[in-house]
């Protein structure tokens, strides 16, 4: 597909380089990987710090008294957001965090069955590995092949997996390797027909893509508010069904386990998750800043001029490298990050470093499945020159 043809079913909005202002990124860098660590704005940036002055001029106040009613306003706008019952998610430092709290809750037995794909984040796979090193339990790695072309086919590719001995899926919403986007909602509700738990690994998702809790109807969802919502680092949450609830098992056990005074919020799976000793909360209390953002700046015209800027540089690369693409440019398997293939022969440590030193781009390259792939991430402040750049570096690498 022509860049002409994809400027005609995308639409084409202003530059994104006005967004540029906002953020703190080196300027000398084209910054292709907001997928790893996310970047926070300026202004959403300066709450945070408000934040944690505030609670450095009287911490006993803020971490003893107001703690926790802060939280719940925090959470409320979250909720509000996600369409989803405040009291039904907690905050998290990070979405691992959350996989673990999960995976170590739900005490699985000899011979049940973890179901995930191939496509999987790393630490995650590790999680779920550690603990079947434990119980004796299966982590059963489903492949989805690439290239895709319908989101059934990967539904079926996926169900094929599941058997008798499967208690809990595991899946990521948008997939970290690859930057694909499973289709949950489907594989959700096939879950809950056959009893299945599941837990879906929201990474990438919050921020990228509209996400409706309540629809989705995941028994867990973990997501990160760092990444694509542009919150302070180390901000993210765990979302559970009420009927799920008593599963949870806290990682550390604090003043919330025993129902301390002072530490009662009346749910038992906030108070076992919320409180686990002394820590600045400024990240969690910044979510709403970072929603407040978004909404000022109508970020569903940026998530889709962030995705026609994509759309156009993936047709550049297949161009440039001449290999098969991973998913059709126009297709909506991806939104704001995706991958392009690399030929067999590149260096990857090598081509990353030259790509940094030579032409200043910042972008991960990584082997999955014994295929090589740059993954390239367009939040608002990237524009055309950072694709440029990108090919640039490329073109030069393959001479």
């Amino acid at each position: 597909m022509s860049r002409a043809e994809i400027f005609v079913m995308f639409g084409y909005n202003l530059p994104m380089t006005k967004f540029r202002q906002f953020f703190q990124l080196d300027p000398d860098i084209h910054f292709l990987n907001h997928g790893s660590f996310g970047a926070c704005p300026i202004p959403v940036f300066e709450t945070y710090q408000n934040w944690q002055r505030r609670l450095e001029r009287q911490p006993v106040l803020f971490l003893g008294r107001e703690h926790d009613s802060l939280l719940k306003e925090s959470r409320a706008a979250l909720g509000m957001f996600f369409n989803a019952d405040p009291d039904n998610l907690v905050y998290i430092p990070n979405a691992t965090h959350s996989v673990n709290i999960i995976a170590r809750s739900l005490h699985l037995q000899s011979g049940e069955e973890i179901l995930t794909t191939d496509h999987e984040y790393g630490a995650c796979d590790f999680t779920w590995q550690f603990i079947c090193d434990k119980t004796d339990a299966q982590y059963i790695r489903q492949s989805i092949l690439l290239p895709v072309r319908d989101e059934s086919e990967i539904v079926e590719q996926f169900w094929s997996g599941v058997t008798e001995r499967t208690r809990v899926i595991y899946l990521s919403h948008i997939t970290s390797p690859t930057a694909l986007r499973l289709p949950v909602e489907d594989i959700c509700q096939r879950a809950r027909q056959r009893g299945i738990l599941t837990l879906i690994d929201g990474a990438h998702a919050p921020g990228q893509i509209q996400l409706d809790l309540s629809a989705l109807d995941a028994d867990f969802y973990t997501g990160n508010c760092h990444k694509w919502m542009m919150a302070p680092k180390g901000a993210a949450f765990l979302y559970a069904r009420r009927d799920v609830q008593e599963l949870i098992e806290p990682l550390v056990v604090s003043w919330g386990y025993g129902g301390a005074p002072g530490f009662g919020t009346g749910s038992r799976y906030l108070d076992l998750l919320q409180w686990t000793g002394t820590h600045d909360p400024s990240a969690y209390l910044t979510v709403p800043a970072a929603i407040d953002f978004m909404r000022a700046h109508d970020w569903d015209s940026v998530r889709r001029d962030c995705h026609l800027l994509l759309a156009e540089a993936l047709t550049d690369l297949y161009d440039l490298t001449g290999l098969e693409p991973p998913y059709p440019p126009d297709a909506d398997f991806y939104v704001q990050m995706a991958i392009t293939p690399l030929p067999s022969y590149a260096d990857l440590p090598r081509w990353k470093a030259r790509l940094y030193d030579e032409f200043k781009v910042e972008i991960p390259l990584i082997e999955w499945n014994g295929r090589k792939y740059a993954r390239i991430s367009i939040q608002a402040y990237n524009t055309r020159a950072d694709v440029e750049a990108l090919l640039a570096g490329l073109a030069s690498l393959q001479e």
